[in-house]
């Protein structure tokens, strides 16, 4: 059967294989949470407290993808975990945590315009933050109106940068750290000084939760592989690909970068308004390697923002297929890119203008807190999903053997990590700094609850008892 002109105007285009999945997702992640963001981790938890934080946030990711990966190959679509948690644990939680999580990543766009400019005061310090916020957003706005390929493709090349970026740095940070290349000024080799010269947690377990947040707002981003599904090609072959490339590698650069990071800086020096990773290779006596390195982490954060602009849009796209937005926003042109919803979203980003008007670092913690809030909300409505999902499959007949990927120890996995992404959430209240998130988001979910019950709980339609035939929806998007 031929569909109709007006669900052609309406669907996305599969033009993604696994190679964009896996860059997409790292495009995610390695960004300002780790670029940033680290230096707040290491002056709050210390340096070994750091490390742990990162193995801690590593192993949530981990699980938060198993859960992630059977849900995506069962059922890939566009909105992903939305449109999961609106089908199989509570319409209105989904509506819920669309909203949320759409709102979190047009403010990590912010975040990441934010951050660049503040790195681009290395070069132009006498240059305003919101002109270089409004450069690159306009830059970004006009990748992000190319086709889904297109994105893809640019996406993969900027984290191509990023991830030889972070090679090079392990490799010269860790020769540096150790005495195999010169430090600056004929400063010793740090070692492991700053790791022993400090007790395990300097500001207490408190501090170690404070950052928690932080950390996991580092890793979140691999999600992105759920967003991208409904335009991914063969998605039973490339998610399952991408989510094990993505996790493993993201593990392994993180944990050894955030090593050297927490080893060269003493913690009590660690802030968020530099980018550790400048402040480190400026110690090394390597000339303009300060200045590629800056140039470099630029590049990560403008990747990071053009992947969130992505994510929220097509999370605006998702709602309104899910009949929980105006239709206007599931509108697509001939390209297939969802414009009302990538403009509506483009102009929340513009919340990084703000630093013209208010001080960086202050603009910069409130961004960021409510970023994090956002991306946790939805990694603990993937664990909750996938939980629902299992016990609805099995329940309208669906065999095991069945499903092309399971996440395994079954429910045992699937609940450790919706109570740790839980915990995580919770810790906000323990940071004077992020505790605004709180203040916004629990009233943010409220509203958006009631205004899913008055409004458009009776725009959906019902759902039929036996399910099984809506987990696959890649035609049908």
């Amino acid at each position: 059967m031929t569909p109709s002109s007006n669900e052609q105007h309406n669907e996305l285009k599969r033009s993604m294989n696994s190679r964009h999945l896996f860059m997409i997702s790292l495009g995610g992640v390695i960004g300002t949470g780790l670029f940033l963001g680290s230096g707040y981790t290491i002056s709050q938890a210390g340096p070994i407290g750091t490390i742990l934080s990162f193995l801690v946030g590593g192993f949530i990711m981990y699980l938060t993808m198993l859960c992630l990966g059977e849900l995506t190959v069962a059922m890939p679509v566009a909105g992903s975990f939305q449109t999961y948690m609106t089908r199989f644990v509570s319409p209105s939680l989904g509506f819920g945590v669309g909203w949320l999580y759409w709102l979190g990543w047009a403010v990590t766009v912010a975040l990441e315009l934010l951050s660049s400019g503040l790195l681009m005061q290395r070069w132009f310090p006498d240059s305003p933050v919101w002109m270089w916020c409004a450069i690159f957003g306009v830059l970004l706005f006009l990748l992000n109106a190319l086709s889904a390929r297109a994105f893809g493709e640019s996406e993969f090349w900027f984290s191509s940068i990023k991830v030889s970026a972070i090679i090079l740095f392990i490799i010269l940070g860790g020769a540096a750290m150790f005495g195999l290349i010169d430090m600056k000024n004929g400063q010793p080799a740090p070692m492991f000084s700053n790791f022993t010269s400090t007790s395990l947690l300097p500001h207490g377990i408190t501090g170690l939760l404070m950052t928690m947040i932080t950390v996991n707002f580092s890793f979140q981003g691999t999600e992105l592989i759920g967003i991208a599904a409904g335009e991914s090609k063969e998605p039973e072959k490339t998610i399952p690909k991408s989510i094990r490339a993505t996790v493993w590698r993201t593990l392994v650069f993180f944990i050894l970068a955030i090593a050297i990071v927490a080893g060269m800086i003493p913690h009590q020096q660690a802030g968020v308004i530099e980018s550790p990773f400048v402040v480190v290779f400026d110690s090394i006596g390597i000339p303009y390697a300060a200045d590629i390195m800056n140039f470099v982490v630029l590049t990560a954060l403008l990747s990071v923002a053009n992947s969130g602009l992505y994510a929220a849009t097509r999370m605006l796209y998702s709602l309104s297929n899910e009949k929980m937005a105006s239709r206007k926003l599931a509108i697509v042109n001939r390209k297939g890119i969802p414009m009302n919803a990538l403009m509506i979203t483009f102009a929340i980003s513009l919340l990084s203008l703000l630093s013209g008007f208010f001080a960086e670092d202050t603009v910069f913690m409130v961004l960021l807190s409510i970023a994090g809030l956002g991306a946790q909300v939805g990694w603990i409505s993937i664990s909750a999903s996938q939980l629902a999902f299992r016990r609805h499959y099995l329940k309208n007949g669906g065999k095991l053997e069945d499903l092309k990927f399971r996440t395994p120890l079954y429910p045992v996995l699937p609940l450790v990590s919706l109570i740790l992404n839980l915990t995580v959430l919770v810790s906000l209240a323990f940071d004077p700094e992020q505790r605004i998130a709180l203040y916004c988001g629990v009233p943010f979910m409220i509203i958006a609850i009631l205004i899913y019950q008055y409004r458009f709980k009776n725009r959906l339609e019902p759902q039929p008892k036996n399910e099984l035939g809506s987990y696959r929806k890649a035609d049908n998007l």
